[in-house]
């Protein structure tokens, strides 16, 4: 072979190599490992199972964080609450009559109560009045009215140790880890009832050996005292929550709440009874972004930090109109608006961003995405946001 056929060889195989590396780097053959968008480090965006499968089961079941990691969740999500016997157990609030069966056991009747959660006065049942042993004759119901009632009263309650040990027990027998992503509710309101829920916490993750930053944990509050505190005690990964009261027909976050509601829709609940008027739109600021890296390894806001959307008032009415006719006015007759700069400003500082809630029902889909609920997930993966709370595990991995 002379040296022009050599060279010509060389070309043709340079060419080759490099149309390779053009295939194997374009992001219809990347998986979910190699990342696609842009977030924090560059991995795709974590899903985490909002409640369990909340969608299908009743939430914060065993059987719903089962289904959830069966549809590859990467974290289940524990919303924790106490017993009066000092044990953490798994529920979406203090009150227990939204998601179990308590109303109809007679034994239980007069531990109904009255009770200030967040600055409002709320009739329940509280888990704070239950023994585990009590707790453990109730079982789970759907939350969600249109949402499949067919598996109420099947289920336990279950406790943050069988939380965790199931996301041990599917890691081996997947391959995969499964994390964990507990959330302290109310944190201020356990405390006033002595119930030391953080410190509980913190003890349970040292025995299994996660109260680090390398273990797959991350830990959620709306309070801020508490994550402060579990700095002091441990690199475990936090999340500073976010939320406001509602959203104005502009698209403008609305922060305060009406006399008599939960204060905590609004502001940190442990800032409001030290006297502190900061909101959650403090963490919006570049200063409030600051501040949370001090005790934080993100920010977990509601959708409309990031995407907010406004209403159609043809008849100016001052209220949203009812574009799509069906009746009744929600997010489907709502319209998105541009992206704010939440994340890429939550990047530059050095913290994760995780959104919550994304579910499946057209009436929780703004018009912009058509009733396909992949398309709110896409539109949210663009912008780099590092993870998502859903209550539909199987459609966000799909659309990752």
């Amino acid at each position: 072979m002379n040296s022009f056929q050599i060279l010509k060889s060389t070309i043709f195989l340079s060419a080759v190599i490099l149309l390779l590396a053009c295939d194997m780097n374009d992001d219809d053959n990347q998986t979910p490992e190699t990342g696609k968008y842009p977030t924090l480090t560059g991995a795709n965006p974590i899903v985490v199972a909002h409640r369990g499968a909340s969608g299908y089961l009743p939430e914060h079941t065993i059987e719903g964080y089962t289904k959830a990691i069966e549809m590859g969740a990467d974290f289940i999500e524990p919303d924790l609450v106490m017993t009066k016997d000092g044990q953490l157990v798994v529920r979406h609030e203090p009150m227990l009559s939204g998601t179990t069966n308590v109303s109809e056991i007679p034994a239980f009747a007069s531990k109904k109560t009255t009770k200030n959660i967040d600055g409002a006065m709320v009739s329940d049942w509280f888990v704070s009045d239950f023994t585990l042993a009590e707790i453990k004759q109730l079982k789970a119901k759907q939350a969600f009215a249109e949402r499949s009632q067919q598996y109420n009263n099947l289920y336990a309650i279950p406790t943050f140790a069988e939380v965790i040990a199931l996301a041990k027990q599917k890691s081996a027998q997947l391959g995969r880890v499964i994390g964990i992503y507990p959330e302290t509710k109310h944190p201020s309101f356990h405390e006033a009832l002595n119930l030391k829920i953080t410190d509980k916490l913190l003890e349970m993750l040292t025995a299994e050996g996660w109260n680090n930053a390398s273990s797959p944990v991350y830990v959620q509050s709306f309070e801020v005292s508490n994550l402060q505190y579990i700095r002091t005690k441990s690199t475990v990964k936090t999340i500073q929550l976010l939320s406001c009261y509602d959203v104005a027909l502009n698209g403008d976050l609305i922060f305060t709440v009406p006399q008599g509601e939960i204060i905590s829709d609004g502001k940190p609940y442990d800032w409001y009874l030290k006297g502190d008027t900061r909101d959650y739109g403090f963490f919006r600021t570049q200063e409030g972004l600051d501040f949370v890296k001090t005790y934080a390894t993100g920010i977990g806001p509601w959708k409309p930090f990031i995407i907010s959307y406004k209403g159609v008032d043809a008849n100016n009415d001052g209220k949203a109109d009812d574009i799509n006719a069906d009746g009744k006015v929600d997010d489907a007759d709502k319209v998105a608006l541009p992206p704010t700069t939440l994340i890429s400003d939550a990047h530059k500082k050095g913290l994760q961003v995780h959104a919550y809630t994304f579910r499946n029902e057209g009436k929780r889909l703004l018009s912009n995405y058509k009733n396909n609920p992949t398309l709110e997930y896409q539109a949210f993966y663009k912008l780099g946001l590092d993870g998502v709370f859903s209550d539909f595990t199987d459609t966000a991995v799909q659309a990752r």
